[in-house]
């Protein structure tokens, strides 16, 4: 552990964004599986929508640093493929 007092804050601070970093990763994984299955049954409706939702998270993500801006491009285009209906 760090003995100087603004290392241990750094350390606090680490752990927060890491964690927020995650969940945005986690978000976007999640909307992956829910528009793949959307696909795959055929709905149309809800298709559209996770991928808004999915592409408007991925975006969140590259502008607030949990992805890098390639990573998040390449998301978006497989996102586009499997929205309709290519191989992943």
């Amino acid at each position: 552990m760090a003995n100087i007092h603004s290392q241990e804050k750094r350390i606090l601070r680490a752990e927060r964004e890491r964690l927020e970093n995650r969940r945005y990763t986690s978000t976007i994984k999640t909307y992956f599986r829910r528009l793949e299955l959307a696909v795959a049954e055929g709905r149309e409706q809800d298709a559209e929508s996770e991928h808004r939702v999915l592409v408007k998270t991925i975006d969140k993500a590259v502008k607030r640093g949990a992805l890098h801006r390639n990573n998040g491009a390449r998301k978006k285009s497989r996102a586009a493929r499997v929205r309709r209906g290519g191989a992943d």
